[in-house]
């Protein structure tokens, strides 16, 4: 009985396949199966974008166990066939564009635009950062050009305009630029399904050459000896191993491996992971200071809690593991937060402007009069590195740098610190004096 009733669905689909021999013919009425749910899910999901629609559909398979990784990768075939080649031009019908012709308000692009970069699974701190250029562009648009339609007759020329505007009124560094373009990028194609062109129209905010700050040995005793506990042991990671501030914070305990003096970096720039050197020097300290995390877990959870974020493919995968140990944050924060993504109570990650504010803190009342910053210490690794003989490719792999160019920078700085030239002044003085 099953089996006839699945065979009856969508028989003009299960034809088409049929007739073009583009499916087995044992799988054609499993592939109408997959597409009528996901037609009855498009009902309520009509103001969702139908590439991110599918997404989202083919993601709560992925959460249902009852669905095998096969089931899920044969219903997105089958959904990709339906869409681009049953349908073809007339995929306009599942477009919700007949339910409502345009986005009415700035809120409900605000809206669409965080559901697409959930259905995207990006970081919570790329789905701030997005927002918060497209609530910039908008005001843009209503504070210079009065007159436009916000949900119509948008352009790449209009994306040019605030490029150029945030290069040449505002002065923006070239990545704060580039930030901004990504984000209006994702927003024009995901969003507003705008094809951006023109951009090459855009004046780009130069960034000339510029050497990093570093601090000398000298300048990293005198901040350590100002700090203790757990602050001094982020300062000694930072300069330690090398890493960026979201690489520090988002550390596991699992990523901790004592026995091979090991560091592991997950998900960083360009999601890739790398290891880095795990110093003897804290390998004491950092015990100490894990086993009070670990008192914090086990009162959350005899509290009720106790359970950590954990990326939506993981969370899939191993379901339980959000309260497990192995998952814990190395730096938790101070207090327990309500997830935005998801509603939970859970303790994150230490907040990155709190480490921020130390390192500023400490570096003043070290009396260093740099510049500095938390990346100062991950610049004072790699130089301090190429200067004690390490090779460079090698500091490119602990740095996590894609290209090896990125890495030379470190040699202008390490020339400059170690072998400096004596200047024709003192020369003038040393003959005189001889």
């Amino acid at each position: 009985g099953v089996w006839i009733m699945i065979n009856n669905v969508l028989p003009k689909y299960q034809e088409f396949l049929r007739s073009r021999s583009l499916v087995a013919e044992k799988n054609i009425s499993f592939y109408a199966y997959w597409v009528s749910r996901f037609l009855y899910f498009s009902n309520s999901n009509r103001n969702v974008l139908i590439n991110l629609r599918i997404e989202k559909f083919i993601d709560g398979l992925r959460s249902n166990p009852d669905v095998a990784d096969w089931q899920v990768s044969q219903a997105r075939a089958a959904i990709e066939t339906y869409v681009s080649q049953f349908l073809g031009a007339d995929s306009s019908i599942l477009s919700g564009s007949e339910t409502k012709k345009g986005i009415d308000t700035i809120n409900d692009i605000i809206a669409k635009l965080r559901e697409a970069i959930r259905v995207k699974h990006f970081s919570y701190s790329t789905e701030r950062s997005y927002i918060d250029w497209a609530k910039k562009f908008y005001k843009y648009l209503s504070d210079i050009k009065i007159k436009k339609v916000i949900t119509n007759g948008l352009t790449g020329e209009d994306v040019c305009d605030y490029l150029t505007y945030l290069a040449v009124k505002k002065r923006v560094a070239s990545s704060t630029q580039n930030q901004a373009f990504n984000a209006l990028l994702f927003l024009f194609k995901q969003v507003l399904s705008v094809e951006l062109t023109g951009l090459n129209k855009t004046v780009r905010a130069k960034r000339g050459p510029k050497l990093p700050v570093v601090f000398s040995p000298k300048e990293i005793q005198s901040i350590f000896i100002r700090v203790k506990g757990k602050d001094l042991l982020i300062l000694q990671l930072f300069y330690g191993c090398g890493l960026r501030l979201m690489e520090l914070a988002r550390l596991r305990i699992q990523d901790i491996d004592f026995e091979a003096n090991l560091v592991f970096v997950r998900a960083s720039k360009q999601d890739k992971d790398r290891t880095t050197m795990l110093p003897q020097y804290i390998k004491q300290a950092l015990g100490l200071h894990l086993e009070k995390v670990k008192r914090l877990h086990e009162k959350d959870i005899a509290s009720g809690y106790g359970e950590v974020y954990l990326p939506d493919a993981l969370a899939r995968e191993y379901p339980n593991a959000a309260n497990e140990w192995r998952w814990q944050y190395v730096f938790p924060a101070v207090k327990l937060s309500i997830d935005p993504r998801g509603g939970k109570i859970r303790r994150h990650h230490v907040n990155q402007s709190t480490i921020q504010k130390m390192v500023k803190n400490v570096i003043t009342r070290a009396g260093i009069i740099k510049h500095g910053s938390v990346h100062t210490l991950r610049h004072s690794f790699a130089t301090h590195l190429l200067m004690n003989g390490v090779n460079i490719r090698e500091v490119q792999e602990l740095l996590g740098h894609k290209h090896v160019e990125t890495t030379m920078i470190y040699t202008h700085v390490m020339r400059d610190m170690s072998n400096i030239p004596k200047s024709p002044l003192d020369k003038l003085y040393e003959s005189n004096n001889g």
